[in-house]
């Protein structure tokens, strides 16, 4: 079994990730920036596994952060198999881009564009080494179309830029067999983002044309299927999981 480095892997989409790759036998690092407490009873629930999972503190936007967490997870189990980028900062309030402070925009780039990188520049050489290797980047919907998104300027701007650099990756990394790819998760808010399948069938959502909300176990089943040895031939694409909603956007 790999070993996949999951950032901000304690709440969230992450934390089914996080879930789903122990259950598969894999073992796991992942991180958490404020909340040690969330983190503390991720550990205690995933308790079974304790002996596959490892949560790190890391503030996935300092380059010498990202750089120690690497390290520790190389040190602790020989390399790095899965690079999953699940951080990711957002801002909520629905602004325009006139109405963003200079902060706020540096945290949205660095969070969810720059941190990217860094974590790339660190554990590529690992993956070359192996000759292996599984990079997964997260979006948003039509993120590959590079689509506008009324008060959401600077996420979508960093998201989208994100969508190029996976392109690129996966062309650059093909020769040391390391795939890179990228999903856009759908509508997947509140509870649902840490839930499972069988929860969101008991609720009914007639904005998505399957008619159950997104969860976090959704993205999580793609994640590992794109991680998985015999996936090689998957690189540089970009998945919309999101129950049709982006079918319905197109062709109304």
């Amino acid at each position: 079994m790999g070993h996949a480095l999951i950032t901000a892997g304690t709440s969230g989409l992450g934390r089914q990730v996080v879930q789903t790759f122990l259950e598969a036998g894999h073992h796991v690092t992942t991180t958490y920036h404020h909340n040690a407490e969330k983190a503390r009873n991720v550990q205690a629930e995933l308790a079974s596994y304790s002996d596959l999972l490892h949560i790190e503190q890391a503030d996935i936007t300092d380059q010498q952060a990202i750089n120690n967490l690497v390290n520790t997870a190389v040190e602790s189990h020989g390399g790095i198999d899965y690079l999953i980028n699940n951080a990711g900062p957002f801002v909520f309030e629905r602004k325009k881009l006139l109405d963003y402070s200079d902060d706020e925009w540096d945290e949205m780039i660095h969070g969810n564009l720059d941190a990217v990188f860094y974590l790339l520049k660190e554990t590529i050489p690992h993956m070359r080494k192996q000759r292996f290797g599984r990079i997964v980047n997260y979006g948003f919907q039509g993120a590959n179309s590079a689509s506008g998104w009324l008060y959401r300027s600077a996420f979508a701007a960093a998201k989208s830029g994100l969508v190029s650099l996976t392109k690129t990756v996966a062309f650059e990394e093909a020769e040391y067999q390391i795939t890179s790819n990228m999903v856009c998760p759908g509508n997947i808010v509140g509870e649902m983002k840490e839930a499972g399948i069988e929860d969101s069938r008991k609720v009914r959502d007639d904005k998505t044309p399957i008619g159950r909300p997104g969860t976090g176990e959704d993205i999580a089943r793609v994640i590992l299927y794109l991680c998985d040895c015999d996936s090689d031939m998957i690189t540089g694409s970009i998945f919309e999981i999101t129950g049709g909603i982006d079918v319905i956007n197109r062709y109304r």
